[in-house]
């Protein structure tokens, strides 16, 4: 060995090794190696916000190996991916071993490639500080938010929770998103579609709508409207006021940006953010293609359109021998990329355009297939000669009104004939009669129909990133983690795969809002990530940057640790009565959010789920019936939520006070006679156990599934949410090792 290079992943590492040849040993730091401590801010106020950086837990071996390995290498070169992440890897790591080999240096590449490679090794560099610089502001500026606010919440709402700089600002946007839809109404409104047909053909029939009526725009608002406009409408003689035809040009959508590529995944595939980045690294690390170790695709956290000019020649010929000349422009296409961008990386494409979905197919599971098949053909697609329609418009005179109809025919498919295979557009099909101005035409059925104005749809993850990007929050490295973190700390829950924020998330953001509006504000947080990349351009200095934002945020905090709503001793009378003791119920907050409470507790302690609130403004959840009787009492058995979750109850309570936990339906695999019920831990965690405890202890902490295990027979798998993975359908039995991926929308 004469040189050392050192990646973040052991997968990289197995692939670059293939390409680097003897004289070189690959090894991986495995993610960072240094991290402020985690049990305390870990800042220097006084000097500067230096960081107490310290070796994360489990890393000393991987350390003391890499030493061990530069003390006998000539030169070490370091490789992690190029960001500011990927940087910051670096200067520790280089902190580390510039001790022991001096000759230590950066190199980087946008795709994990033989080429690509031997090219970054080829040119060295030193270690670029104001990326590192960068990514420090970005650390503190985060600790500093988090370590500061979280203990506030802790105090004030409960222990456990968290506020974050990016994740707060994401939460608002799904809260606001909901305070729209609760305060839409809906409009009613009618549209009026008329069958027409040439008087000499009448079998050749097509649709009109309603338009206007003496150059004002008609849109009736009740039926009564509609039925008198309607009438009119079959009375009236109908000719052709005015044909146009013209050419219509669809040109073919930029390669994938990582927030695209997130966006396009969540809407074809269903992935979630989190999954498409998973998949997407994978890709990028590496699998075995045809005997080779080979990195699929390119680095995918870009915010870039632009491609290597070698990528762009491989693609037309492939494009021209494929598909032939006619779906080959005569320039290449080129595409800007969006405001705010870095462009510090290639978009997001195939490593060899030739390694066509089909021909990896062997290779990859089916979620890396779906994935890489959609960076593919979007590719592809970015290369290739715009689609071309025939599009006809047609204005039809009715008395004295104005009806409108179009149609449109696609001539070539141009792009879409890869991004598309065997789909046709959205207008494609509606072709019109041939019609000529001043044509009479006939009447055949005159359709109102009703409608209601709609109210903004809840965010999906891809939406919501969408609208991150849009607003210039976070950037292409945090999208993904932004969307789990705002999950996993049960701000954000998924309703029927769309985004709505729970009780605490709309309690965090309301007090947030309430204290610290500029650190939960939309326009700071966007600013923010532009001085960020100011900082990372070496035009600003990280140090100014994080003082100018603390001094402020330091007084916003004293003021809240005295004045911010303590939501805990909080009590807000309602209008409801208590139907055991008669008194006022008020709105409370507990550990499952938001109920209705007596205030005579704790002499009564009748309590009711809340459905929706405003305010002191409640609607109460109707009590769920199971089906199942009380077999103490025969009355219905119902669903409450209590101190540690749902439960089965008595709808004769207080006079019978039975309860039993919720059963999942999943029968127990060990004694085979009870069910797996929900239950609590006494710190409040979710698990799931046997009905016969204590006679059965069969538990587990993650929701089972009534599947027997197809490779070792055991009665039930379970869903597992792994970091690496995703979520994953798993077998619970120690030895078995059987796992598969699992929905994320139904799991």
């Amino acid at each position: 060995m004469t040189k050392l290079l050192v990646v973040e992943s052991p997968t990289k590492a197995k692939t670059i090794n293939r390409y680097v040849g003897k004289d070189f040993k690959v090894l991986a730091s495995v993610g960072h190696v240094k991290d402020l401590p985690k049990t305390r801010m870990g800042i220097d106020f006084e000097h500067g916000f230096k960081m107490e950086l310290e070796v994360i837990r489990g890393k000393k071996k991987v350390l003391q190996e890499l030493r061990q390995a530069a003390k006998k290498a000539e030169e070490v070169l370091l490789a992690p991916d190029p960001d500011r992440e990927g940087e910051a890897i670096a200067w520790h790591i280089f902190e580390e071993l510039s001790q022991v080999n001096p000759n230590v240096q950066r190199v980087t590449f946008n795709e994990i490639t033989r080429r690509a490679v031997q090219e970054a090794i080829l040119h060295p560099r030193p270690l670029d500080h104001h990326l590192v610089d960068a990514q420090q502001a970005r650390r503190v500026l985060d600790r500093l938010v988090g370590y500061e606010l979280s203990p506030l919440l802790w105090d004030k709402v409960r222990r456990g929770l968290s506020a974050g700089r990016v994740q707060s600002v994401a939460v608002r946007l799904v809260v606001e998103r909901e305070l729209e839809i609760e305060a839409f109404r809906p409009q009613e409104y009618w549209t009026i579609d008329v069958d027409l047909s040439p008087a000499d053909t009448p079998a050749q029939v097509f649709t009109a709508q309603l338009h206007s009526a003496g150059g004002e725009r008609l849109r009736p608002e009740c039926e009564a409207d509609a039925r008198a406009l309607s009438a009119e409408l079959s009375a009236a003689p109908a000719r052709v006021a005015e044909v146009e035809r013209k050419e219509r040009v669809r040109r073919a959508s930029a390669p994938f940006i990582t927030s695209r590529l997130q966006q396009a995944a969540a809407a074809s595939l269903r992935f979630s953010a989190k999954k498409t980045m998973v998949l997407a690294q994978q890709l990028y690390e590496g699998v075995e293609i045809e005997g080779e170790q080979l990195g699929l695709i390119t680095y995918m956290r870009t915010d870039s359109t632009r491609v290597a000019g070698e990528a762009i020649t491989e693609v037309r010929d492939f494009i021209q021998a494929t598909h032939g000349r006619d779906f080959l422009p005569a320039e290449p296409n080129q595409y800007k990329a969006g405001k705010g961008a870095q462009d510090a990386h290639e978009a997001i494409r195939p490593t060899d355009v030739r390694l066509t979905p089909e021909r990896v197919r062997a290779s990859l599971d089916g979620d890396q297939l779906k994935l890489y098949d959609l960076i593919w053909r979007q590719f592809v697609a970015s290369q290739m000669a715009p689609a071309r329609f025939d599009q006809t418009s047609v204005h039809v005179a009715a008395g004295r009104f104005e009806l409108r109809a179009s149609g449109s025919l696609r001539t070539f498919p141009g792009w879409q004939i890869v991004a598309q295979p065997g789909k046709e557009d959205e207008e494609e099909g509606r072709e019109l009669p041939a019609l000529q101005q001043g044509q009479p035409l006939g009447v055949q059925a005159v359709r109102p129909e009703q409608h209601f104005t709609q109210p903004p749809p809840r965010f999906t993850e891809g939406t919501l990133v969408k609208e991150l990007e849009e607003r210039g929050i976070g950037r292409p490295s945090t999208y993904a983690a932004i969307m789990d973190t705002v999950q996993g700390k049960a701000y954000v829950e998924k309703r029927e795969g769309r985004l709505a924020p729970t009780d605490l998330g709309r309690l965090v953001t309301e007090l947030l809002i309430e204290s610290f509006p500029g650190v939960v504000s939309v326009d700071f947080t966007a600013g923010m990530e532009t001085k960020l990349d100011e900082v990372e351009a070496g035009r600003v200095d990280w140090v100014a940057l994080v003082s100018a934002f603390y001094e402020p945020f330091k007084g916003e905090l004293e003021h809240a640790r005295t004045h911010m709503r303590d939501v805990k001793r909080e009590e807000i009378p309602t209008e409801h009565r208590c139907e055991l003791c008669g008194g006022v119920m008020v709105i409370r907050w507990g550990r499952n959010g938001f109920f209705l409470a007596c205030s005579a507790y704790p002499k009564c302690k009748n309590t009711r789920e809340i459905k929706s609130r405003r305010g002191n403004q409640v609607e109460l959840a109707p009590l769920e019936e199971t089906g199942e009787v009380c077999e103490k009492c025969g009355k219905p058995m119902i669903i409450r939520r209590g101190r540690f979750g749902r439960f089965l109850a008595c709808s004769g309570y207080p006079e019978c006070k039975t309860a039993r936990p919720l059963s999942t339906g999943v029968a127990c695999p060990v004694c085979k006679q009870g069910t797996l019920v929900e239950r609590r831990s006494k710190r409040g965690k979710l698990f799931f156990s046997c009905g016969r405890y204590p006679e059965c202890t069969f538990s587990l902490w993650n929701p089972p599934l009534a599947e027997a295990c197809p490779q070792c027979g055991f009665g039930v798998l379970m869903v597992k949410e792994t970091k690496r993975e995703g979520r994953l359908v798993v077998c619970p039995q120690k030895g078995c090792g059987y796992k598969r991926q699992a929905d994320p929308e139904s799991a």
